[in-house]
C-alpha cells in the first residue's frame, strides 16, 4: 500500500540527516543517480539569470548543478513539504555560500506557483504526490514561453520478470516507493499539458526522464 502523506513526511524527516548518504547507496547496484540528475538539468535547457523553481529538493542534492546552470545572476527556489530535509538543504546553501537560494517549507499541491519561470522539475518525487497531474498543471501554467516542466523518477518496465520488480520496489521502500505507484504515470500529464514533450527510460526501464516545454505564446 503506498505511504499516505503524513507517513511520507515522517518518513523523510526520519532519514533526513543521512539521505545523501543513503541516496549514494544506489550505485551499488549500478544505478547512476547523479548521471541521471545532470541530464534532468541540461533538459531544462536553462540560462544565466534564469529563474528554476525544484519540486520537493529535499537536502538540495541538485543545488550544484542548477547553480551552475544558472549561475549568481539566477535565482533557485526549493520546495518540499518536508522541515527535516530543509533544514539539511539550509545547511548546504550556507557552507557554499549561495545567495540565490530560496527555500519553501510547503505541500506542492497548496503551494501557488510564482509566475515566470523558466523551469520546474522534480527528481524521484513526484511520483509520491497522489496529485501529480494537478501540481503539473501548475507547474505548466507558471511557466514562460518554451519554459520547460522535467520528471525524473521510477516507473514499473515493461517486460521484466515479477520477481526483479518486487526486489527493487522492496529495496526502494526506505524512500517511499511501492508497488501501489505503478498506478501513477506523470509524463502522461506531461504530454496533456504541454506542446512538445521528450520521454527517454533508463536503468532497463525502471527509471525515466520526461520533459514538457511550455506551448508557445503561453
Amino acid at each position: 500500500m503506498a505511504f499516505s502523506k503524513i507517513e511520507l513526511v515522517n518518513l523523510y524527516n526520519k532519514r533526513a540527516q543521512y539521505y545523501d548518504f543513503t541516496a549514494n547507496l544506489y550505485y551499488l547496484i549500478g544505478y547512476r543517480e547523479y548521471y541521471y540528475r545532470k541530464k534532468t538539468i541540461e533538459a531544462l535547457n536553462l540560462k544565466e539569470g534564469d529563474t528554476v523553481l525544484e519540486i520537493a529538493c529535499g537536502t538540495g542534492l541538485n543545488f550544484s548543478l542548477l547553480h551552475d546552470a544558472v549561475g549568481p545572476s539566477g535565482k533557485i527556489i526549493g520546495l518540499d513539504v518536508t522541515d527535516k530535509m530543509l533544514e539539511q538543504a539550509q545547511k548546504r546553501i550556507e557552507s557554499k555560500n549561495w545567495k540565490n537560494v530560496e527555500l519553501i517549507n510547503a505541500d506542492a499541491t497548496q503551494f501557488k506557483f510564482p509566475k515566470g519561470l523558466n523551469g520546474v522539475f522534480s527528481t524521484f518525487a513526484i511520483t509520491l504526490i497522489p496529485e501529480y497531474e494537478q501540481v503539473i498543471k501548475k507547474g505548466s501554467e507558471s511557466l514562460v514561453s518554451g519554459g520547460r516542466f522535467a520528471i525524473l523518477d521510477f516507473k514499473k518496465p515493461e517486460n521484466r520478470p515479477m520477481w526483479i520488480i518486487k526486489l527493487l520496489a522492496r529495496a526502494m521502500r526506505p524512500f517511499g516507493v511501492t508497488l501501489d505507484l505503478a498506478d501513477r504515470h506523470p509524463w502522461e500529464a506531461i504530454e496533456k499539458y504541454f506542446q512538445i514533450n521528450y520521454f527517454q527510460e533508463f536503468y532497463f526501464g525502471f527509471s525515466y526522464l520526461s520533459v514538457g516545454e511550455a506551448r508557445k505564446g503561453s
